[in-house]
């Protein structure tokens, strides 16, 4: 195995990047994905689903950033458990946060394609979701800096898109809408929304796999966080409340033709004007931005995680190395764009994303595990920022990550054994086979 400070990352990445990261990861989140969830719970299931769902997120990701602050490494979750729990608690919270990272970027490829599908029906969805794949593994090949920069600029356009739909989508809200079979599967529904409420806010803890590029990781990680938690916070309940109000939620997820739509904001915005007129056309080609920003903010934080992976020795150690000349993952962003294309031909997205969040929950699970063994196990360990509210803040994370993946795998539990099944299965392997786990 390669000496660990034989192949460092380039610091790069200022606070006003790293909102652009942050917020970037998640906002395709607003674009689609999340109206599959309504399908499950109606509004009024969704909305349950959600409110939960953020009160994770804001108690998580506030505990994750003194995780990030006081062990800044690019392995995020799979270094703070390989330090606080063991290497093989390690492998598999960090084998858990690459199922994240992995099945995330086909689903939001898909959604690219479809989004541009929209506008150009001659456009194959596969086409365009393994081009966008090409493209933007390059982009994060040839450097970080250059990378987060284009992040940024496309993450600004990506809220602005959204703050046009609602200009044009509040006018037209009636709350009526909101209560139309609200609640089609009972209270069961909502717990069947789960991994769909998830999809809001998946990818916020990516901050955490580019700390060690950050100028200042323990400053401007906890700016980072927060200023993009509460961003996406905002611009999740006005979109769910425009896009709902406009003609109620079965109009944002049916197409005329009864199967599932992956561009719901377009679907909204049919209702009140033409698809052909240029304010269409425009939120459509803004919402694309949308989801290239989170496609390629999640390229770039999963090549983190696999390389950390490699280099730490729990895989080839090829993909641990950085390109000579850029300074980036191109091993492990190579290898991820490969698996992200496979992913793309199974052609189901509600089942990706459902995956992607499964490894989520059980990485955020590890993660607030880790945090509170750290506090007993090195309570001198330097830690810049302290997460509020301790112990009971990660505590609360702890519980409805715990209960939200119990209702994930009662709700689908045929794709919960495929996970564990891949969770547990490479880890057969590591240990038993290439014996990379000590």
């Amino acid at each position: 195995m390669s000496n660990p400070n034989e192949q460092k990352l380039q610091k790069s990445l200022t606070p006003t990047l790293l909102w652009g990261l942050g917020v970037g990861y998640v906002i395709s989140g607003m674009y689609f994905g999340w109206n599959l969830g309504l399908e499950k719970g109606g509004t009024l299931g969704m909305a349950i689903a959600t409110f939960f769902v953020i009160i994770l997120y804001l108690t998580f990701s506030l505990s994750y950033a003194e995780l990030a602050c006081a062990i800044p490494q690019a392995g995020g979750a799979f270094d703070y458990a390989n330090r606080a729990l063991g290497t093989k608690w390690g492998f598999l919270a960090g084998m858990a946060q690459n199922i994240e990272f992995l099945f995330a970027p086909p689903a939001i490829a898909v959604g690219i394609g479809a989004y541009f599908n929209a506008v150009f029906p001659q456009l194959s969805i596969l086409g365009v979701a393994i081009g966008a794949y090409l493209v933007f593994t390059l982009l994060n090949i040839l450097g970080t800096k250059l990378a987060s920069a284009f992040e940024l600029i496309i993450t600004i356009l990506a809220v602005l898109g959204l703050i046009i739909f609602w200009y044009f989508a509040f006018p037209k809200f009636e709350s009526k809408n909101l209560i139309i079979n609200n609640l089609p599967n009972g209270f069961n529904g909502a717990f069947a929304a789960l991994p769909f409420a998830i999809w809001f806010f998946l990818g916020i803890e990516g901050l955490a796999n580019v700390a060690e590029e950050s100028n200042n990781p323990q400053k401007d990680i906890t700016w980072g966080f927060g200023s993009a938690m509460a961003t996406l916070v905002v611009l999740c309940v006005l979109t769910f409340v425009a896009a709902v109000g406009i003609n109620g939620w079965e109009s944002i997820v049916y197409k005329a033709d009864g199967t599932i739509s992956d561009s719901p904001l377009p679907m909204a915005m049919s209702k009140i004007m033409s698809d052909t007129s240029g304010i269409y056309q425009l939120i459509v080609g803004i919402g694309t931005c949308g989801l290239i920003a989170s496609f390629h903010g999640l390229v770039l934080a999963a090549g983190r995680a696999t390389f950390e992976f490699g280099r730490a020795g729990n895989a080839p150690a090829f993909i641990g190395k950085v390109h000579p000349k850029f300074k980036t993952p191109a091993n492990a962003l190579l290898l991820n764009m490969a698996f992200g294309i496979v992913a793309l031909l199974s052609n189901s997205t509600a089942d990706i994303i459902i995956l992607s969040a499964f490894g989520a929950l059980t990485m955020y699970i590890f993660s607030m595990v880790s945090l509170l063994v750290l506090r007993q196990k090195e309570p001198n360990l330097k830690r810049p920022f302290r997460v509020p509210f301790y112990p009971i803040s990660p505590i609360l994370a702890l519980v409805i990550a715990s209960i939200a993946l119990i209702a994930m795998i009662i709700y689908n539990f045929n794709l919960s054994l495929v996970f564990f099944g891949i969770l547990v299965g490479s880890f057969v392997v590591a240990n038993f086979l290439l014996r990379r786990i000590s």
